[in-house]
Protein backbone atom coordinates (compact mmCIF):
# COMPACT_ATOMS: atom_id res chain seq x y z
CA UNK A 1 0.00 0.00 0.00
CA UNK A 2 1.03 3.16 -0.86
CA UNK A 3 1.68 5.49 2.18
CA UNK A 4 1.57 9.62 1.76
CA UNK A 5 0.44 12.63 2.41
CA UNK A 6 1.11 14.39 6.03
CA UNK A 7 2.18 12.31 8.78
CA UNK A 8 0.09 11.55 11.60
CA UNK A 9 1.81 11.46 14.89
CA UNK A 10 -0.37 9.10 17.77
CA UNK A 11 0.84 9.15 20.97
CA UNK A 12 0.62 5.88 23.28
CA UNK A 13 -2.03 7.06 25.16
CA UNK A 14 -4.66 6.85 22.65
CA UNK A 15 -3.41 3.58 21.35
CA UNK A 16 -3.97 1.54 25.06
CA UNK A 17 -7.55 3.44 25.66
CA UNK A 18 -8.25 2.12 22.36
CA UNK A 19 -6.92 -1.92 22.86
CA UNK A 20 -9.09 -0.92 27.08
CA UNK A 21 -12.35 -0.33 25.00
CA UNK A 22 -11.93 -2.97 22.62
CA UNK A 23 -11.09 -5.58 25.45
CA UNK A 24 -14.54 -3.89 27.23
CA UNK A 25 -16.71 -3.92 24.68
CA UNK A 26 -19.95 -5.05 24.88
CA UNK A 27 -20.60 -9.11 24.54
CA UNK A 28 -21.62 -9.73 20.73
CA UNK A 29 -19.50 -6.76 19.39
CA UNK A 30 -17.05 -7.20 16.91
CA UNK A 31 -15.15 -3.94 16.98
CA UNK A 32 -15.19 -0.81 19.00
CA UNK A 33 -15.65 2.97 17.90
CA UNK A 34 -14.73 6.37 18.80
CA UNK A 35 -13.68 9.98 18.31
CA UNK A 36 -9.72 11.17 18.61
CA UNK A 37 -9.14 14.69 19.90
CA UNK A 38 -6.03 16.89 19.56
CA UNK A 39 -4.58 20.11 21.45
CA UNK A 40 -2.73 21.44 18.47
CA UNK A 41 -4.91 22.81 15.26
CA UNK A 42 -1.58 22.81 13.28
CA UNK A 43 -0.37 19.17 12.79
CA UNK A 44 -2.08 16.04 13.08
CA UNK A 45 -1.32 15.17 16.62
CA UNK A 46 -3.92 12.78 18.20
CA UNK A 47 -3.32 13.07 22.30
CA UNK A 48 -6.80 12.05 23.57
CA UNK A 49 -9.61 9.36 22.57
CA UNK A 50 -12.44 8.29 23.85
CA UNK A 51 -15.12 5.59 22.75
CA UNK A 52 -18.55 6.28 21.65
CA UNK A 53 -21.35 3.42 21.92
CA UNK A 54 -22.60 1.96 18.64
CA UNK A 55 -24.53 -1.05 17.15
CA UNK A 56 -24.12 -2.61 13.95
CA UNK A 57 -25.18 -4.96 11.56
CA UNK A 58 -24.36 -6.42 8.00
CA UNK A 59 -27.26 -3.81 6.80
CA UNK A 60 -27.13 -0.82 9.13
CA UNK A 61 -25.41 1.17 11.57
CA UNK A 62 -26.59 3.27 14.73
CA UNK A 63 -24.36 5.71 16.91
CA UNK A 64 -25.04 7.37 19.69
CA UNK A 65 -24.34 10.67 18.66
CA UNK A 66 -25.98 12.12 21.60
CA UNK A 67 -23.23 10.20 23.99
CA UNK A 68 -20.38 11.27 21.45
CA UNK A 69 -21.41 15.22 22.20
CA UNK A 70 -21.58 14.93 25.82
CA UNK A 71 -18.16 13.35 26.09
CA UNK A 72 -16.67 16.27 24.05
CA UNK A 73 -18.59 18.54 26.11
CA UNK A 74 -17.19 16.61 29.40
CA UNK A 75 -13.31 16.76 27.84
CA UNK A 76 -13.62 20.69 26.50
CA UNK A 77 -14.24 21.05 30.64
CA UNK A 78 -10.89 19.46 31.57
CA UNK A 79 -9.05 20.50 28.72
CA UNK A 80 -10.53 23.29 26.96
CA UNK A 81 -8.17 23.18 23.94
CA UNK A 82 -9.07 19.96 23.09
CA UNK A 83 -10.26 19.65 19.66
CA UNK A 84 -11.91 16.80 17.20
CA UNK A 85 -9.37 15.47 15.23
CA UNK A 86 -11.22 12.33 13.39
CA UNK A 87 -12.13 9.09 14.46
CA UNK A 88 -11.10 5.22 15.25
CA UNK A 89 -12.10 1.82 14.51
CA UNK A 90 -10.57 -1.89 15.58
CA UNK A 91 -10.28 -3.78 12.80
CA UNK A 92 -7.90 -4.50 9.83
CA UNK A 93 -9.84 -2.81 7.31
CA UNK A 94 -11.88 0.02 6.22
CA UNK A 95 -16.17 -1.34 5.61
CA UNK A 96 -18.53 -0.18 4.07
CA UNK A 97 -20.26 1.76 7.69
CA UNK A 98 -17.14 4.06 7.82
CA UNK A 99 -18.90 6.26 4.94
CA UNK A 100 -21.34 6.47 7.26
CA UNK A 101 -19.94 7.23 10.17
CA UNK A 102 -17.30 9.66 8.04
CA UNK A 103 -20.52 12.02 7.26
CA UNK A 104 -21.15 12.60 11.40
CA UNK A 105 -17.49 13.86 11.92
CA UNK A 106 -16.88 15.57 8.81
CA UNK A 107 -19.37 18.19 10.29
CA UNK A 108 -17.53 18.37 13.52
CA UNK A 109 -13.96 18.76 11.79
CA UNK A 110 -12.33 19.79 8.36
CA UNK A 111 -11.06 17.00 6.82
CA UNK A 112 -11.42 14.24 9.82
CA UNK A 113 -8.40 11.45 9.89
CA UNK A 114 -9.71 7.82 10.23
CA UNK A 115 -7.89 5.71 12.33
CA UNK A 116 -7.94 1.71 12.15
CA UNK A 117 -6.57 -0.55 14.96
CA UNK A 118 -6.24 -4.14 14.51
CA UNK A 119 -6.62 -4.90 18.04
CA UNK A 120 -7.66 -8.56 17.34
CA UNK A 121 -4.24 -9.04 15.44
CA UNK A 122 -6.20 -10.60 12.43
CA UNK A 123 -2.94 -9.98 10.39
CA UNK A 124 -0.32 -11.70 13.18
CA UNK A 125 0.25 -8.37 14.67
CA UNK A 126 -1.34 -5.48 15.76
CA UNK A 127 -1.36 -2.78 12.04
CA UNK A 128 -2.24 0.74 12.57
CA UNK A 129 -3.48 2.51 9.74
CA UNK A 130 -4.55 6.50 9.75
CA UNK A 131 -6.63 7.52 6.56
CA UNK A 132 -8.61 11.11 4.83
CA UNK A 133 -11.16 10.52 2.94
CA UNK A 134 -12.04 12.18 0.02
CA UNK A 135 -15.76 13.19 -0.94
CA UNK A 136 -15.68 11.35 -4.68
CA UNK A 137 -13.33 11.12 -7.88
CA UNK A 138 -13.09 14.29 -9.83
CA UNK A 139 -15.01 13.89 -13.13
CA UNK A 140 -16.04 10.19 -11.61
CA UNK A 141 -18.34 8.56 -9.71
CA UNK A 142 -19.30 10.81 -6.63
CA UNK A 143 -18.62 8.65 -3.28
CA UNK A 144 -16.04 8.75 -0.64
CA UNK A 145 -12.29 7.44 -1.09
CA UNK A 146 -10.21 7.06 1.85
CA UNK A 147 -6.15 8.08 1.41
CA UNK A 148 -3.95 6.20 3.11
CA UNK A 149 -1.49 8.43 5.64
CA UNK A 150 1.86 8.18 7.12
CA UNK A 151 1.72 6.97 10.96
CA UNK A 152 4.52 8.37 13.16
CA UNK A 153 4.28 7.71 17.50
CA UNK A 154 5.40 10.47 19.37
CA UNK A 155 5.10 10.51 23.35
CA UNK A 156 5.77 13.15 26.03
CA UNK A 157 8.11 12.34 29.03
CA UNK A 158 5.71 11.53 30.63
CA UNK A 159 4.77 8.52 28.82
CA UNK A 160 8.09 6.98 28.18
CA UNK A 161 6.90 4.24 31.47
CA UNK A 162 5.22 2.67 28.08
CA UNK A 163 9.01 2.47 26.49
CA UNK A 164 10.04 1.02 29.85
CA UNK A 165 7.71 -1.77 29.98
CA UNK A 166 8.07 -2.95 26.37
CA UNK A 167 12.22 -3.09 27.41
CA UNK A 168 10.93 -5.96 30.32
CA UNK A 169 9.84 -8.30 27.84
CA UNK A 170 13.57 -9.53 26.75
CA UNK A 171 14.79 -9.32 30.28
CA UNK A 172 14.53 -12.76 32.08
CA UNK A 173 13.48 -10.89 35.74
CA UNK A 174 10.88 -8.99 33.66
CA UNK A 175 11.65 -5.79 35.22
CA UNK A 176 13.28 -3.26 34.43
CA UNK A 177 14.91 -0.07 36.66
CA UNK A 178 14.94 3.67 35.41
CA UNK A 179 18.25 4.90 33.99
CA UNK A 180 19.99 8.07 36.28
CA UNK A 181 20.18 10.93 34.53
CA UNK A 182 24.06 10.20 34.46
CA UNK A 183 23.52 6.88 32.61
CA UNK A 184 21.34 8.75 29.89
CA UNK A 185 24.13 11.59 29.56
CA UNK A 186 26.27 8.78 29.22
CA UNK A 187 24.36 6.96 26.55
CA UNK A 188 23.28 10.54 24.54
CA UNK A 189 27.21 10.82 24.27
CA UNK A 190 28.32 6.93 23.30
CA UNK A 191 25.79 7.59 20.26
CA UNK A 192 27.10 10.53 18.99
CA UNK A 193 30.49 9.61 19.13
CA UNK A 194 29.17 6.30 17.01
CA UNK A 195 27.81 8.59 14.88
CA UNK A 196 31.08 10.65 14.52
CA UNK A 197 33.02 7.13 13.89
CA UNK A 198 30.47 6.92 10.89
CA UNK A 199 30.71 10.18 8.58
CA UNK A 200 34.68 9.61 9.54
CA UNK A 201 34.90 6.38 7.85
CA UNK A 202 32.54 7.80 5.08
CA UNK A 203 34.75 11.28 4.21
CA UNK A 204 37.96 8.45 4.50
CA UNK A 205 36.10 6.72 1.46
CA UNK A 206 35.16 9.09 -0.37
CA UNK A 207 38.98 11.16 -0.12
CA UNK A 208 40.29 7.42 -0.82
CA UNK A 209 37.92 6.93 -3.89
CA UNK A 210 36.21 3.88 -2.41
CA UNK A 211 32.83 5.69 -2.44
CA UNK A 212 31.39 8.17 -4.86
CA UNK A 213 31.27 11.85 -3.74
CA UNK A 214 26.86 12.35 -2.43
CA UNK A 215 26.79 16.70 -3.10
CA UNK A 216 23.79 16.95 -0.95
CA UNK A 217 25.27 14.54 2.20
CA UNK A 218 28.51 17.41 1.40
CA UNK A 219 26.20 20.42 2.03
CA UNK A 220 24.27 18.73 4.98
CA UNK A 221 27.93 18.07 7.00
CA UNK A 222 29.20 21.52 6.03
CA UNK A 223 26.35 23.08 7.46
CA UNK A 224 26.63 20.67 10.68
CA UNK A 225 30.37 22.23 10.86
CA UNK A 226 29.18 25.34 10.64
CA UNK A 227 26.71 25.30 13.33
CA UNK A 228 29.67 24.43 15.75
CA UNK A 229 30.49 27.36 17.86
CA UNK A 230 33.99 28.00 17.45
CA UNK A 231 35.93 27.98 21.12
CA UNK A 232 39.17 27.09 22.63
CA UNK A 233 39.13 23.92 24.74
CA UNK A 234 40.07 25.79 27.90
CA UNK A 235 37.35 28.04 27.23
CA UNK A 236 34.90 24.95 26.79
CA UNK A 237 36.02 23.59 29.93
CA UNK A 238 35.88 26.30 32.16
CA UNK A 239 32.19 26.87 30.49
CA UNK A 240 31.54 23.33 31.06
CA UNK A 241 32.78 23.58 34.83
CA UNK A 242 31.18 26.45 35.54
CA UNK A 243 27.57 24.96 34.61
CA UNK A 244 28.08 21.70 36.62
CA UNK A 245 29.24 23.70 39.63
CA UNK A 246 26.06 25.86 39.06
CA UNK A 247 23.92 22.30 38.81
CA UNK A 248 25.33 20.61 42.04
CA UNK A 249 24.47 24.15 43.91
CA UNK A 250 20.71 23.90 42.49
CA UNK A 251 20.72 20.31 43.80
CA UNK A 252 22.50 20.93 47.25
CA UNK A 253 19.94 23.76 47.77
CA UNK A 254 17.00 22.01 46.50
CA UNK A 255 18.08 18.97 49.17
CA UNK A 256 18.30 21.43 51.66
CA UNK A 257 15.24 22.67 51.09
CA UNK A 258 12.96 19.08 51.16
CA UNK A 259 15.09 18.16 54.51
CA UNK A 260 13.96 21.19 55.95
CA UNK A 261 10.19 20.93 55.02
CA UNK A 262 10.48 17.02 56.19
CA UNK A 263 11.60 18.42 59.73
CA UNK A 264 9.23 21.21 59.64
CA UNK A 265 6.68 18.31 59.41
CA UNK A 266 7.75 16.54 62.09
CA UNK A 267 7.78 19.18 64.44
CA UNK A 268 3.87 20.48 63.62
CA UNK A 269 3.24 17.03 64.59
CA UNK A 270 4.52 16.92 67.84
Amino acid sequence: MSVFGPVVKIHPVVLASICDSYERRNEGASRVIGTLLTIDKHSIEVTNCFSVPHNESEDEVAVDMEFAKNMYELHKRVSPTEVIIGRYATGFDITEHSVLIHEYYSREASNPIHLTVDSALQSGKMNIRAYVAQMGVPGKTVGVMFTPLSVKYVYYDTERIGDLLQRTRVTPSRTKGLTSDLSQVAGSAARVQDMLTTVLAYIEDVLSGKVTADNSVGRFLMDLVNKVPTISAEDFENMLNSNINDLLMVTYLSNLTQAQIALNEKLVLL
